[in-house]
């Protein structure tokens, strides 16, 4: 056995306790590595862009859609804002793009509201609506996974690469991302707004002239998609002024040069986010006209001050207005068989822990831990946390208990937080974080192609979720195409009796069906076809004749086929 010295001879590093340095890595070790993370990138986002466009392909329009994608048309053909003005128009601008390439015919002598708007354009104008609705999901779809580089950059910024490649695969994997992102809607382009305006105003700590104008560019773009976007407004200046203030830390001692330029760069982000909402605006209408299509209610107290003064357009006032009536409206809600009317305030809460992978779970929470624990991290738990928190409250207290989809920014902002999971100095956490990891991707792989209505294992899949949500947690009318296909293979001639919640148009997919709440419940004999949103709310006439029903079949885990 050599002895210490003898060992420090062929290894100096050796006598002051330090290990034994080890050969430098040959070329094609370096290129390896090098090549490595790119390569688990491009796999993890093809995968995921395979999952939404194949998903996008077999799905008819969801509720919303057929609104979204039909005034997306009206946007290129009008260049007016006349429809959906509780949505602000960039999200359907990026609509109008896969809209615009499809090329469809549009009635110019329509005059009906904007739901029925997109009935017609889609079912009675002449149009192909398969491939309509999948042009108008490409653009989506390329928007959620270039969020998902942001996803990569954000986290690589915390926790290098291999914390970046697995806050990457849980985006990637989020059946909640995956579902809202091969859809024609704004939930998940408003959240992926958000988050990169948060990242932006991170990279500001160190560039803040470079990176403050930008997060105020992305925070517009966000407000410009959906009003849910504002309570983050106050929040993300706040940020502003804080990466400002540390910005200018190492290069000035002027505590009120530095406070007044904290200032400048909160008002900065204010104001270029004001200006994208304008913009948009303008680009659909140069002009400004704007003549309201339909009933805006007057808000009173705090609400119609707040509104009053908002420095938007008018169009994008009189949609705050509408947004704040639909508040005053009594909605019904379903959450683990109760049927109610108002909202619960743990709504939220509880169908997450549904609707989210039990690995995905685990991750989230302990990234939230690791962010605020570790002193190197702490800097990054205001810009992850507290965002996201702030706008978790102000969905819990809302009227509308309709889906996770309304705390879809929560899989974009935690996925970050959960990559930092790896930077832990201890040797289980990189194989923790991987296991848990390839659990979500299991679980979400699983689901194929079944997204929309995925739970996790513990509340007993996409089969049973029916049992716990509805509406776009389980059947948002995304199954109809598929409904048709089941009963021409399994049940030709027989007569059909369909309870439907969708935008879709049976007849058009050839589903020849009638109402059963129309007709004496003894002429019901059949196939009684319910939506399980339908099933859910049942009540009175629909209760009794599903009662009476056997049920024997189901399509997509979101319809349920009784015979009577």
């Amino acid at each position: 056995m050599m002895t210490r010295e003898q060992q420090s001879v062929l290894d100096p590093a050796a006598l002051d306790g330090a290990p034994p340095q080890r050969a430098a890595p040959g070329p094609g070790r370096r290129l390896a590595a090098r090549w490595s993370v790119p390569v688990l990138v491009f796999l993890l986002l093809a995968q995921m862009a395979f999952a939404m466009v194949s998903t996008a392909v077999r799905q008819t329009p969801t509720i919303d859609e057929p609104v979204y994608v039909g005034t997306a048309a009206d946007y290129l053909h009008e260049h007016e804002v006349r429809y959906n003005p509780e949505h602000p128009p960039l999200g359907k601008l990026v609509i109008a793009a896969g809209v615009a390439l499809a090329d469809p015919h549009v009635d110019p002598s329509f005059t009906g509201d904007q739901g029925a708007l997109g009935r017609h354009l889609l079912y009675e104008s002449g149009n192909d609506p398969w491939r309509l609705m999948l042009w108008a999901r490409l653009p989506v779809i390329a928007l959620t996974l270039l969020f998902g580089l942001v996803v990569f950059a954000f986290a690589r910024d915390l926790a290098g690469p291999v914390g970046a490649v697995a806050a990457l695969a849980l985006y990637a994997f989020s059946p909640d991302l995956i579902a809202h992102g091969s859809l024609a809607t704004l939930d998940v382009p408003a959240a992926g707004f958000l988050l990169t305006s948060v990242w932006l105003l991170w990279r500001a700590r160190r560039r803040p002239r470079l990176y403050v104008p930008l997060a105020g560019g992305a925070l517009g773009a966000a407000l410009a998609t959906k009003m849910s976007a504002l309570p983050a407004l106050p929040v993300l200046m706040a940020l502003a002024a804080v990466s400002v203030w540390c910005a200018g830390r190492a290069g000035s001692r002027d505590r009120r040069g530095r406070l007044l330029r904290a200032a400048a760069g909160a008002g900065l982000v204010a104001l270029a986010a004001v200006a994208v909402v304008w913009m948009t605006y303008l680009v659909v209408d140069p002009r400004l006209r704007w003549a309201p299509q339909q009933q805006v209610p007057t808000v009173h107290g705090l609400r119609g001050l707040l509104v009053d003064l908002m420095p938007f357009p008018e169009a994008y006032r009189d949609g705050m207005r509408i947004q704040f009536g639909l508040e005053n409206y009594p909605w019904q809600g379903f959450l683990f068989g109760r049927l109610y009317t108002g909202s619960l305030w743990y709504y939220l809460p509880a169908a997450l822990l549904v609707k989210t992978p039990l690995g995905l779970l685990a991750l989230w929470t302990a990234g939230a831990v690791v962010v605020v624990a570790l002193r190197r991290l702490r800097p990054a738990a205001p810009y992850l946390l507290i965002p996201s928190g702030v706008l978790l409250a102000a969905a819990m207290d809302g009227s509308r208990d309709f889906g996770t989809r309304y705390v879809v920014f929560l899989p974009m902002f935690l996925a970050v937080a959960a990559g930092c999971v790896v930077t832990v100095r201890r040797r289980w956490a990189p194989v923790v974080t991987g296991a848990l990891a390839l659990f979500v991707a299991v679980s979400s792989l699983l689901a194929y192609p079944y997204y929309l209505p995925y739970s996790n294992e513990a509340f007993g899949g996409p089969e049973q979720t029916h049992l716990r949500l509805h509406d776009s947690n389980v059947d948002w009318g995304q199954d109809l195409g598929r409904l048709a296909d089941r009963l021409r293979e399994r049940y030709p001639g027989e007569r059909v009796w369909l309870v439907y919640k969708g935008s879709g148009v049976a007849s058009f997919y050839g589903i020849e069906a009638s109402d059963p709440r129309a007709v004496p419940a003894a002429d019901v004999r059949g196939l009684l076809v319910v939506s399980d949103s339908a099933v859910a709310k049942a009540q009175g006439r629909l209760k009794a004749l599903i009662a009476g029903s056997r049920p024997i079949d189901e399509v997509g885990h979101s319809i349920t086929i009784y015979r009577r």
